[in-house]
């Protein structure tokens, strides 16, 4: 058996030599071992933060002209977009996606660094309204040198979600992909390197989260710190950024409730369910994990669900027809049956689904699962990130937005009805950082992405996240006014 391919760190401009220690990546729809990345020690860590830092102190991007962060980024758009298909193979061997979910998803990636190529070409400062004659210009500079934590769910989207932002802005960025499926995001050193962005800008380290990631966001002389994960991962780092005055952009993530009216017809709301609660086996953050159906459609509705769901085919994610592919890991699976057999412990009807299955005797995968379950269970108050979706009977247009603000989580939730004063006040009561109204899993660059409560802080898309990689300078310029502060007359002295 030959040895498998090892994918090294990108540093400064090159992947390095492997590291001593190295990590073995499993495909989860097959439970193969497919590449090995590096296990990075920590002074190695310590070293690409000092590089980095020298690096966005040269100005060599940090102070580079935004036509030339416009073509850079521009460029890796069309690099990107042209390589497609080596990214797609990628991230379904890495994840267990079905092949056609990863060609939907990737072919948008690139839209992402053209909208934030464009953001660094137009955005502007301000002149602010100051009071006599005096002109103050705010000007917005780069942070400095950034950590980025990125997850393992939509490994190259979410990646290049926070590249795009911070690179446009002028940071020099550090990326951690996660340990289960960094290959797609290793993949893009070499991409930027060739569109022109300077070597040590762009470093993408692997290792664990516990160790290399914790070890990034305690350093003292990085300037932001930008995490999609969970809670636990959250609380592991805060305090420590918090010490050292380091801002975190958190994406933490989601029990998204999916409300269904009486005037939205059945099959089209069951297709609206089957689509935001199954995609990547309900592995997203705003997976429709909570389906809010208003009892005058519930049965006909809940019917229909449990044929449709029993119909999904569970399958090889390279295969076309595959509608339902693998979860990350063993531990997933388990996950999944630990939050079913505690809804049946809690009442909780199984409707369909239930189990793990494999794919020929191999793989995470599990059964798409529909249970109906009480409005305060575990199952429909906790993420299970898995393909495990709790069914609620509301009685009223006012217990289901009820229902709906009752977890802890405010990230995504959707609204289906045809009432249009229905939608928007819907809407409105919801207490999330998306809603989408006949909707879901919507998403562009210019459309502000992040939740409240235990949801996180802070937005990905969007001229906030462009600007949240920024520090505004603000020049104070007196053009006519005589300073007079210890003179006889000080009627327009001016202090702060």
């Amino acid at each position: 058996m030959s040895a498998l391919q090892h994918h090294s760190n990108w540093i400064d401009g090159a992947y390095q030599t492997a590291t001593e220690k190295t990590i073995t990546l499993i495909n989860p729809a097959t439970e193969s071992e497919i590449a090995t990345i590096d296990s990075t020690p920590l002074e190695t860590v310590k070293s690409i933060i000092t590089s980095s830092l020298e690096n966005f102190s040269s100005g060599i991007w940090s102070k580079a002209d935004a036509s030339t962060r416009f073509g850079v980024l521009s460029k890796a758009a069309t690099l990107l977009r042209s390589r497609l298909p080596e990214f797609i193979d990628l991230e379904t061997q890495q994840t267990g996606r079905p092949i056609r979910e990863m060609r939907a998803q990737l072919s948008r990636v690139p839209e992402w660094l053209e909208y934030f190529a464009s953001l660094a070409r137009t955005h502007e400062g301000r002149v602010t309204p100051f009071k006599g004659t005096v002109v103050n210009t705010l000007t917005r500079l780069p942070l400095g040198v950034v950590v980025q934590i990125t997850p393992w769910n939509h490994p190259l989207l979410i990646a290049t979600k926070k590249i795009a932002a911070a690179l446009a802005a002028g940071n020099s960025v550090i990326v951690k992909p996660s340990e289960s499926a960094p290959l797609s995001v290793l993949k893009l050193g070499q991409l930027f390197q060739e569109a022109g962005l300077p070597d040590g800008t762009l470093q993408i380290v692997s290792g664990y989260g516990r160790e290399t990631g914790k070890f990034l966001c305690e350093s003292p002389l990085i300037a932001k710190i930008d995490l999609t994960g969970g809670l636990a991962t959250y609380a592991a780092i805060a305090p420590t950024a918090s010490k050292n005055l380091i801002p975190i952009t958190a994406e933490l993530g989601g029990k998204a409730p999916i409300c269904i009216f009486p005037s939205m017809a059945v099959e089209k709301g069951v297709r609206a369910a089957l689509f935001a609660s199954f995609i990547a086996s309900g592995q997203t953050c705003v997976t429709g994990s909570r389906l809010l159906i208003h009892s005058d459609i519930y049965d006909e509705f809940v019917e229909l669900l449990v044929r449709r769901t029993r119909d999904l085919r569970v399958g090889a994610p390279t295969d076309d027809r595959t509608q339902i592919g693998a979860v990350i890991s063993c531990a997933s699976v388990e996950r999944c049956a630990r939050f079913v057999s505690q809804a049946v412990a809690e009442g909780g009807k199984i409707l369909c689904g239930g189990e793990p299955t494999d794919v020929n005797g191999k793989g995470f995968f599990f059964q798409p699962t529909l249970v109906e379950s009480k409005a305060g269970s575990n199952l429909a108050c906790n993420e299970v990130f898995g393909p495990v979706i709790a069914l609620i009977r509301c009685e009223s247009e006012d217990e289901i937005v009820k229902v709906a603000n009752a977890t802890s989580f405010a990230l995504g939730a959707s609204v289906w009805t045809n009432d249009f004063s229905q939608a928007h006040r819907v809407a409105e009561k919801i207490d999330a950082g998306i809603v989408w109204i006949n909707g879901h899993h919507l998403n562009d660059p210019s459309s502000p992405w992040g939740g409240f409560k235990e949801s996180g802080m802070g937005k990905e898309n969007g001229i906030g996240a462009y600007e949240s990689y920024t520090k505004v300078k603000s020049t104070i310029i007196n053009y006519g006014q005589e300073p007079s502060w210890f003179d006889d007359e000080v009627e327009n002295a001016r202090y702060g």
